[in-house]
């Protein structure tokens, strides 16, 4: 890519600024997004796209961020990426694409058919700025003959991507989820934030808590009560349908469950709930729990005290790379 580091920075604090002022075509492309995908409603598509503009994209951000890769100084190669986009959540693709950008990498996207309309748009943006791009960044529905991939799916499409991208520099990520450690000191604001990584996104994203651990006589009321503050999704068919479903399913299985009307609570020691279930284990001793989540290659992250901040799983940093690794680290050095 024939543009300077710095140069590169500054068109994407551009878009940053772009997405910030929130302009009549990007409001017409958030449309589009949720006709799209009725799993994108409008307030989750403002907060993802809020959330870039803030953690991606800030100049003194960008700049921080990449002293950690003195090597993005260097001429780049230029090598051409391929990257094929989840799309759970919006844009949640995003992330890659700046880290190939950012590192002067030429770019092929495979957009998700679920996602096709926000990230579309950014490269549509960013492509009338600096024309030059439009050699440098291509869309594309088949990857062919690049030179590395990333690659985001399910646990049976990574096993496809290990098989065809085996000879080539590649990260391929597969299903993962969150987890929450509560103790039972957590205040009324805490209890809030956790449920805001709950029910983000309605729940489908890695960094979703989808199981909490509880110590033993754990008071599950509080907690139920103030997840209602998210019981607006259930206006909503397809999480109303999950939910419906869920519920009938442990009727006829006669699970014990809690359920706060919108919510199922059940006892399951799998890190992995469906939507609008959480699971829950108890523990005697917090050294049990650690035990079940570091090192877990199911988990991307653990909120808690003295781990992960309420409030913080879906806000995530330009450094913090999904499944622990270094994107940026593996392109800069292709």
């Amino acid at each position: 890519m024939n543009i300077l580091l710095q140069d590169r920075i500054d068109i994407m604090a551009r878009l940053g600024e772009y997405l910030s002022s929130d302009p009549e075509e990007l409001q017409e492309a958030k449309h589009r997004a949720f006709l799209h995908n009725s799993w994108f409603i409008p307030p989750f598509v403002d907060l993802a796209i809020k959330n870039i503009a803030e953690q991606y994209l800030q100049k003194k951000k960008l700049a921080s961020w990449i002293k950690n890769y003195p090597e993005l100084d260097k001429k780049p190669k230029g090598k051409n990426v391929g990257i094929i986009m989840a799309g759970n959540i919006p844009a949640v693709g995003f992330h890659d694409f700046l880290c190939a950008f950012i590192a002067g990498q030429r770019l092929s996207v495979k957009l998700s058919s679920k996602d096709e309309v926000l990230v579309k748009h950014f490269i549509e943006k960013l492509k009338s700025w600096e024309p030059v791009l439009n050699e440098c960044i291509q869309i594309k529905e088949m990857l062919k003959g690049c030179d590395a991939y990333i690659a985001t799916g399910s646990n049976n499409s990574a096993r496809y991507f290990h098989y065809y991208f085996q000879k080539y520099p590649h990260i391929i990520r597969r299903n993962r989820t969150s987890v929450a450690v509560l103790d039972g000191t957590e205040s009324r604001e805490e209890l809030e934030k956790l449920s805001d990584d709950v029910f983000l996104y309605f729940g489908l994203g890695c960094r979703n808590v989808t199981k909490i651990y509880v110590p033993e006589g754990f008071d599950f009321i509080p907690l139920m009560e103030i997840f209602k503050r998210y019981a607006f999704l259930k206006d909503f068919h397809h999480y109303s349908n999950n939910y419906d479903y869920n519920l009938s399913i442990a009727l006829l299985n006669k699970s014990m469950f809690m359920t706060n009307e919108f919510t199922l609570f059940l006892e399951n020691k799998s890190p992995f709930s469906p939507i609008s279930v959480m699971h829950y284990e108890y523990y005697k001793n917090p050294e049990d729990v650690r035990y079940f989540v570091e090192g877990n290659e199911d988990i991307q992250c653990v909120a808690g005290h003295g781990r992960l901040p309420f409030g913080e799983s879906q806000r995530p940093a330009l450094d913090d790379y999904a499944d622990g690794i270094d994107t940026m680290r593996f392109l800069s050095e292709l």
